[in-house]
């Protein structure tokens, strides 16, 4: 069976009709959970949802970072794409770090989201470099994680080209790690047309963790670059400029790189897990010391069945059997056990585009050997970066006429929340208007209805729902708040009360009662920072993860319509459009995942502040699922103008047009072009359906240019983006 048949296969097998049993969760995205990951995609495992639990949306791969560092690899190439990776395996991803662990009530508590609930768990988070030296923490990085060391590295060097920082580096450690590090960033730096001066620093005697015919090796290859090494050096302090030695003269150092061995992180040292020196202990299952359901791997984990050192090889050796073991725990299955070996190739990068390798005491150099090591990190990039891709639905041979086109059609992305088109929800909502009730003033047309209060001023009702477009329950809940939230700060209202309406994925009433609590402690803090609150709902079970929030909010003057804008008004615009493109290539598996948790990370932001700053608008709404021409238009239309918009003004999220013009584009799209179309340049940005989208208000100039001031003052971000005038309601793009 093909690749591609075998997740169609697995993947019809997670069925609605297959319950939510167990949670699987991931902690880190070092190099065996993002090979479980892989796995898991290509055959899931019915009845268990999975969670992964990392600060960023990449990964570096450690065998890769020297050859980044001196510039042979550019920093895409050196990451491992975590946010498609767990699209790929149908996990959800929380970005954020796990900070403790309870293993009697089976919680993860995680920095900014709470605590997460697990049935099985998994550690992989690697080590830190970080080192307790005095003004290390300010003056110095480690050369883990691996990411951070990487931006610092890359903002040197930049330093460096415009001549504001000598090219003055000092390494503390002289094992492996240390010497090829200072090998690299020498390299770079000449590339760079600087004449560096790097000292690696040790405090043994010589350089540690290769044997004599490696080590001279390493030691010619480190004098011909201009490296000095100074041994029985012991670091007492860190400063700005230099790093000082017991009884030895301080080394000139603008940039001080942590790589003396590997250290745990130190929440670790907080919880009751197991510890030798500080890292996980293991049994020979991979599971840790007297506990079964929470396994430890990669460098975080102490192996004393088999000790062995600290490196990327091993994790990558363990990842299918923890991967059998995981599973294992999920289903009462038996387990395997681990044996790593005991010798293993040492491949060892030289600066430039040579290597050493190094095994069983015997060493050789030279450019083959990095070609050799070039092409084993290429493959292991490639087998998570070229994921297989599913295999498309199969259309019915015979069907009723208009279903082939439909199933041939994009698939229904998230980007727009599934919506319907404009056109047949207008012709819908047509004959709902009742021009008898005295109290509602305005009903189908604008962002949200509005009604006369009896004691006196007006109520704002709206609702609105989105099927989910990630797979944590959390980050869903925000976006969905906000994208309710958005109609009632578009007519000028104060949020008053929200209810919610909820679709869960058939699970156990384990897994439904984590899930609800999630959701529900994740609206109400929405809902309680914009000043509403929420009141309760209503929660039914269905084929897939929807959540919505019926909000009313309240005004004392008449709200803010689509229909007061005036003449020469100009157009501000609060958040970048493209989200729809990119959340569509993102279920593709074609988005970036930097990209992707860029835009949801400002998707889930609050824009209250941005409400009341333009709180003096003629004429105001929030740009969502008919894209930012069809929300221009319906002020037009209500107000009887035309509108003028200016490209290049227009703010796009990172990666949106590079993806629109590759083709990408959600499923609401056509509809969209359809209902707005537009003059001038052609751009089908322009149609893009959004999610939790910015504000959009017609101002006067001035008062515009007054309220972008006072965004910028409160770090927010406003455009001005076009602008009104007289004629028929068109909009033209220039």
């Amino acid at each position: 069976m093909t690749a591609p048949a075998l997740i169609q296969k697995a993947r019809n097998m997670n069925t609605p009709d297959v319950p939510l049993t167990q949670d699987l969760v991931l902690v880190g995205g070092g190099h065996a959970h993002a090979l479980v990951l892989r796995k898991w995609g290509m055959n899931p495992l019915p009845g268990a949802r999975l969670t992964v639990i990392n600060p960023g949306p990449t990964a570096p791969y450690t065998g890769m970072l020297p050859g980044h560092v001196a510039g042979h690899y550019s920093r895409d190439t050196l990451e491992i794409d975590l946010v498609r990776l767990c699209r790929f395996a149908g996990a959800r991803l929380i970005l954020a770090h796990a900070t403790d662990i309870d293993r009697t009530a089976r919680l993860i508590t995680v920095e900014g989201q709470g605590q997460i609930a697990y049935d099985v768990a998994s550690i992989d988070i690697g080590i830190t470099a970080e080192m307790s030296i005095a003004g290390f923490d300010d003056h110095a990085v480690g050369a883990k994680p691996l990411d951070v060391y990487a931006q610092r590295w890359r903002e040197f060097v930049a330093s460096v080209g415009d001549g504001s920082i000598d090219p003055n580096v000092a390494v503390i450690g002289g094992g492996v790690a240390g010497c090829e590090l200072a090998l690299a960033m020498s390299h770079a730096l000449q590339q760079a047309g600087a004449t560096p001066e790097i000292t690696v620093i040790e405090a043994g005697s010589q350089i540690s963790g290769v044997g004599d015919m490696a080590r001279r090796k390493l030691m010619r290859a480190m004098s011909q670059a201009g490296i000095s090494l100074r041994t029985d050096a012991r670091v007492t302090a860190i400063e700005a400029t230099q790093v000082r030695l017991e009884e030895h003269d301080p080394v000139a150092a603008a940039l001080t790189v942590g790589a003396a061995g590997a250290f745990p992180h130190r929440w670790l040292a907080n919880t009751d897990l197991p510890l030798i020196d500080g890292f996980i202990e293991t049994t020979p299952d991979l599971s840790i010391k007297g506990d079964r359901f929470v396994f430890a791997v990669g460098d975080c984990a102490a192996m004393p069945f088999a000790p062995r050192p600290k490196a990327g090889v091993f994790a990558v050796r363990a990842a299918p059997v923890l991967h059998h073991n995981l599973r294992a725990a999920l289903t009462g299955g038996t387990r395997k056990t681990f044996k790593p070996q005991k010798h293993y190739l040492k491949l060892i990068s030289l600066g430039s585009k040579s290597a050493m390798a190094e095994k069983f005491g015997i060493a050789f150099s030279g450019p083959l050997l990095w070609r050799w090591k070039d092409r084993i990190d290429r493959a292991f990039m490639d087998k998570l970066d070229h994921l297989p891709q599913m295999k498309p639905v199969k259309i019915p041979d015979v069907a009723a006429l208009g279903t082939r086109e439909i199933m041939q059609d994009k698939p229904l992305c998230g980007g727009c929340g599934a919506k319907v088109g404009g056109a047949p929800l207008a012709e819908a909502l047509s004959g709902l208007a009742d021009p008898t009730n005295p109290e509602i003033v305005t009903g189908v047309g604008d962002d949200s209805a509005i009604v006369k209060m009896p004691g006196g001023g007006f109520q704002v009702l709206s609702t609105d729902h989105l099927r989910a477009m990630v797979h944590d329950p959390v980050q869903m809940t925000r976006i969905a708040a906000v994208h309710a939230l958005g109609d009632i700060w578009a007519m000028g209202a104060a949020p008053q009360v929200a209810l919610s309406s909820l679709i869960l994925p058939r699970m156990s009433p384990a897994l439904q009662a984590r899930t609800l609590r999630e959701i529900t402690d994740t609206a109400r803090k929405v809902f309680d920072a914009s000043g509403a609150s929420l009141v309760g709902g209503h929660t039914t079970m269905g084929a897939e993860l929807t959540i919505g929030f019926t909000v009313t909010g309240t005004r004392d003057t008449m709200p803010i319509s689509i229909a007061g804008a005036h003449p020469d008004d100009v157009l501000v615009l609060t958040r970048p459009i493209g989200s729809g493109v990119i959340m569509a290539a993102h279920m593709e598996g074609t988005a970036s995942g930097r990209e992707v948790a860029n835009a949801l990370a400002i998707m889930e932001q609050s824009q209250s502040q941005q409400a009341e700053i333009l709180r003096d608008a003629h004429a105001m709404t929030d740009v969502t699922g008919f894209g930012l021409a069809g929300h221009v238009l319906a002020i037009c239309k209500a107000s009887g103008l035309g509108a003028v918009l200016t490209q290049s003004d227009i703010p796009f999220y990172k990666g949106a047009r590079t993806l629109s013009d590759a083709g990408a584009a959600s499923s609401l799209l056509p509809a969209n072009r359809k209902n707005a179309p537009t003059q001038g340049i052609d751009d089908p940005l322009m149609h893009d359906p959004q999610t939790a989208g910015g504000l959009l208000a017609a101002m006067p100039q001035a008062v515009a240019e007054n309220a972008l001031s006072e965004l910028q003052n409160k770090g927010l971000q406003g455009w001005i983006i076009g602008r009104l005038q007289r004629g028929l309601p068109t909009v033209t793009i220039t």
